[in-house]
């Protein structure tokens, strides 16, 4: 029903003043858990139908959506009022809203999880990863959030596209707290993807993760902070991701580029830089949605165009942005499947995929090897960026100094900062290795969208500060 819909409001809102309209139709079902200390303290199912209707009208946007819709007589009285309110907004609009002409695609996509999960065999799981981390005698908390999720999306517009998107996601949130003497520590970690059980077992499954930070936090209560030291640091595939994310991948989005994105979440410091070289050339980034086991993929984005890979660096120029029809009008360049939504009652906005630095030739041990002091940090923790994407800082879950190419102490509660031009200039080796991350918690806009991506790269070393919290 939710199709026949989408297809008959598009056509209506064409026939009511609307020069464009795409319609996204969409169901989306959880279920998850939380479980603490060897508990199930609640359970979750949701489901969400709906509709968003997006209609371009003498150059100016209106957006409408209805949930649960149940008669086509409804969604006509909010496309109407979503078509009124644009054309009384392009009165004070001083430059119209162009469209790039893309392909028109009538595809369906299938991407089926081979292990789809039950709530039974991920409170199993849980269990068991929870037995695992309380092993540990000064363990005093364990927490377990996993949840699966499941998409339907149709998109339909008045270009010609009928697309059908249909994927799963699983995904697991560990965190282990040890605690002695006062001291608490905590180390986390988030595994899962695109797909059913498949993305959290095998080759560095849950249960070796609920391990490793267990091991983690009972060992840093005995560890002691950083002093603040400028120095080489080299940064492992997890901090990489986080970094990647915050000061590569969102001032690449186009919208921040024009400063559309001030008001709310900041712009980016490389506005109007295209073409210049912006750090070593070391520095490789992409955004690519087509990797498969990210949680940033997908075929195609909201404004119904096929997912490529985005090329933003090259061996540290800056070569691209991430675009949407509208903003490739501004660029004077080709839209690059960039836009998406949290769910049908949100317009889309440009957001990234999967932004990742890209592999290098150097072996990470060789990388650590040649470092005669500094730090190796691991694994990332909280963000402070400025608006512009130029200052930042990014705690780490834990570090380990170098002496002499070798690790040596283990250091608590430690954050790297520096700014992002004197950092990118900094980089000067990148591991062969290459991993994407999941993130979760991405937000975006007003009012605010959380979305999921990934985010990843290999082990890179560059010249930063680090620091201890409240030093």
């Amino acid at each position: 029903m939710l199709q026949d819909f989408a297809d008959k409001i598009m056509q209506f809102a064409l026939e009511n003043g609307a020069q464009y309209c795409d319609v996204r139709a969409e169901k989306t079902t959880s279920n998850g858990f939380l479980l603490e200390n060897g508990q199930v303290e609640h359970l979750t199912f949701k489901a969400e139908n709906g509709l968003g209707v997006r209609v371009l009208a003498d150059g100016a946007w209106g957006f409408c959506s209805v949930s649960d819709p149940e008669s086509i007589d409804e969604l006509k009285e909010r496309v109407l009022d979503a078509v009124k309110s644009a054309l009384y907004y392009t009165q004070s609009k001083k430059h119209k809203v162009r469209l790039v002409d893309v392909k028109a695609h009538v595809d369906t996509v299938h991407r089926k999880a081979i292990k789809t999960p039950t709530i039974d065999g991920m409170i199993n799981m849980a269990l068991d990863c929870d037995k695992i981390m309380r092993t540990r005698k000064r363990i005093h908390k364990s927490s377990i959030l996993m949840h699966h999720d499941a998409f339907d999306k149709y998109f339909v517009n008045s270009d010609g596209s009928k697309i059908t998107q249909i994927y799963e996601d699983t995904i697991i949130n560990m965190s282990a707290t040890a605690n002695e003497s006062g001291l608490s520590e905590t180390v986390n970690t988030t595994e899962g993807g695109r797909g059913g059980l498949e993305t959290i077992e095998g080759e560095n499954s849950v249960f070796e993760r609920a391990t490793a930070i267990s091991e983690k936090a009972d060992k840093l209560v005995d560890a002691r902070p950083a002093k603040e030291d400028k120095a080489t640091v080299v940064m492992n595939p997890d901090f990489v991701a986080l970094l990647s994310h915050e000061i590569l991948g969102h001032p690449s989005e186009a919208d921040r580029v024009l400063g559309r994105e001030m008001a709310w979440a900041g712009g980016a410091w490389w506005a109007g830089k295209l073409g210049t070289k912006i750090g070593s050339s070391e520095l490789d980034v992409l955004d690519d949605p087509t990797i498969c086991s990210s949680l940033g993929w997908y075929k195609y984005d909201d404004e119904g165009t096929l997912a490529s890979k985005k090329s933003l660096i090259e061996e540290g120029v800056l070569v691209g942005h991430m675009q949407s029809r509208e903003t490739a009008s501004l660029f004077d360049t080709e839209p690059n499947s960039a836009m998406r939504a949290t769910g049908h009652s949100f317009m889309p906005l440009i957001r990234m995929a999967c932004t990742c630095i890209g592999p290098g030739n150097w072996d990470p041990e060789e990388m650590i090897k040649d470092v005669k002091s500094g730090y190796l940090v691991c694994d990332m923790k909280v963000p402070s960026i400025d608006m512009m994407r130029y200052n930042w800082s990014i705690s780490c879950q834990y570090a380990q100094k170098i002496e002499n190419g070798e690790r040596t102490e283990l250091l608590r509660d430690v954050i790297v900062m520096g700014n992002a031009p004197e950092f990118f200039n900094s980089i000067d080796a990148r591991g062969k290795d290459f991993t994407v991350r999941p993130i979760t918690n991405c937000g975006k806009g007003d009012p605010m969208q959380i979305m999921r991506m990934g985010n990843g790269g290999p082990h890179i070393r560059g010249t930063a500060t680090v620091k201890s919290v409240g030093i």
